[in-house]
């Protein structure tokens, strides 16, 4: 485990984007224990910004779990952009949009940037994909299985569950299409894509830790030489399909 643990340690970060209900929070819970990661869920975060009030006052009385993330929110921020400290009180992070998402964005970027983080939706796998030390993870499921899981996690009923899961992932592709001009859906941003239909949360844990190994390999090895041409040489004939189309 020591070895794995060394190899998967050369990696920054993992990004974990999820389909509402396909149980990719809980997924990228287990990782950040199973590999000893931190845990950044964008969800504690965005609660702050959708839910609560305009003081941090308020924050604190309306969940004790918000005072560590929005002080971690204000420090990360404080710490990479003072002047916008300087220049806006903390209220404006939970009532300006642009300066919220600035804010998270610096989040991200500095999570990313002192390694071995876990983190979870707000446009990080747009935000560090530029990145090789960082692995893009998305994970979905088909709607019924979505429900089923909604409906036994939050108690709701089918309908409740049915328009959460709804109203939830459209949210989350509003906020990919008019912050990054991106589809949350769209496979070339991620590195694996996996379906807990058929894989349990446990194997899904797995098969990220393995990526994530598999990734780390591939960090000295230049850009270039990445692909899947690399090392093979042409068919011996031309494939049928392509003689068809020259005659």
């Amino acid at each position: 485990m020591n070895e794995t643990l060394d190899a998967i340690n050369r990696m920054g970060a993992v990004t974990i984007s999820r389909e509402y209900g396909s149980g990719g929070g809980e997924i990228a819970s287990r990782l950040a224990r199973h590999i000893g990661w931190q845990l950044i869920d964008h969800e504690i975060v965005e609660r702050v910004a959708l839910e609560l009030g305009t003081s941090t006052q308020d924050a604190e009385a309306h969940d004790e779990r918000t005072e560590g993330a929005f002080a971690q929110l204000l420090s990360a921020v404080q710490y990479l952009e003072p002047a916008l400290m300087v220049n806006a009180p903390p209220e404006a992070f939970l009532t300006d949009d642009n300066v919220y998402r600035d804010a998270v964005s610096n989040v991200v970027q500095a999570a990313a940037k002192g390694r071995h983080a876990v983190i979870v939706g707000r446009g990080s796998q747009v935000l560090l994909g530029g990145q090789r030390d960082v692995l893009h993870v998305r994970i979905v499921a088909p709607l019924e299985k979505r429900i089923t899981y909604v409906m036994q996690r939050e108690t709701l009923d089918r309908s409740a569950a049915q328009a959460r899961i709804e109203a939830k992932d459209h949210g989350r592709m509003r906020y990919l299409q008019a912050t990054y001009h991106q589809k949350p859906d769209d496979v070339h941003l991620y590195d694996l894509v996996l379906n807990t239909a058929v894989l349990d949360l446990e194997s899904a844990v797995e098969m990220i830790t393995l990526a994530l190994q598999l990734k780390a390999k591939g960090l000295s090895v230049r850009t270039g030489d990445l692909g899947p041409a690399v090392g093979l040489s042409p068919y011996p004939q031309q494939p049928e399909d392509f003689r068809s189309s020259l005659r």
